[in-house]
């Protein structure tokens, strides 16, 4: 659901636990960057970047500046880095309050975790490359709960009618068996329609996962809801965010 600004998830979690994801909208950047760019690494003015995310703490009403990462497409995960640290990792696990797990994502996958009794949350970056090295499971491992016990939450990504692969990537897929071959669908050029959200909804499966939530958007199609890197080349990034908050 949305409340016009943002991105709420859908998800049994509990009131302590908040996450979402922000739209482009009601930001002060330019040109492709236009308007609520949150990714100081692409590009865009330091000073507008730094004034949107001032208006991102305040629209979603963050306890602090979010721990940003320097995203990678890898498999690291960290636990509670300090706001300042700008690790290179894609993913971040917090059970703290008031620390704001967040990724920044222009067509990946970006993937919420909350733990049933609100004791630890995480995000995750999962691009095709993140989900094929295992960077859910990794986040699933960094968690204290029992997967089967963990929520998970599917942001805005680019769909499969919109995201064609070649087929070295099905391949690696299909390699590591869990019925990948389901998510991908051949195109008359020879090539394959890919669908992040399948090939999230397995990994998950296979890791234990069985509550699982959101997927659906597609951040090609809605070029005034989201940023595509894929359509637009240079752009900005939306951020997918949780945290816990006192009870």
């Amino acid at each position: 659901m949305s409340d016009g600004a943002w991105i709420m998830p859908d998800w049994p979690a509990p009131q302590s636990v908040v996450a979402g994801t922000t739209l482009r909208a009601g930001g002060v950047s330019k040109g492709p960057f236009l308007s609520l760019n949150l990714g100081a690494h692409v590009g865009d003015d330091a000073g507008a970047v730094e004034e949107n995310r001032r208006r991102f703490r305040e629209l979603c009403q963050l306890p602090a500046e979010p721990a940003w990462l320097r995203q990678v497409h890898g498999t690291t995960v960290v636990v509670d880095p300090p706001a300042d640290s700008a690790v290179v990792a894609d993913a971040m696990v917090s059970r703290r309050t008031a620390t704001v797990c967040a990724v920044l994502t222009a067509d990946c996958l970006p993937v919420l975790f909350a733990a049933a009794d609100g004791s630890e949350v995480a995000a995750a970056h999962a691009g095709w490359r993140g989900l094929c090295a295992g960077v859910l499971e990794a986040t699933i491992a960094s968690l204290s709960a029992e997967p089967q016990s963990l929520l998970a939450w599917l942001g805005p990504a680019i769909s499969q009618a919109e995201f064609e692969v070649g087929p070295e990537v099905r391949e690696r897929f299909l390699a590591q068996g869990q019925g990948a071959a389901a998510a991908f669908v051949g195109n008359e050029r020879g090539r394959w329609q890919a669908d992040l959200y399948a090939l999230a909804r397995l990994r998950l499966q296979h890791a234990g996962v069985t509550r699982v939530y959101g997927g659906g958007w597609c951040t090609h199609a809605e070029p005034a809801a989201f940023f595509s890197h894929r359509r637009d080349g240079g752009c900005g990034r939306m951020a997918t965010f949780i945290f816990r908050k006192n009870a």
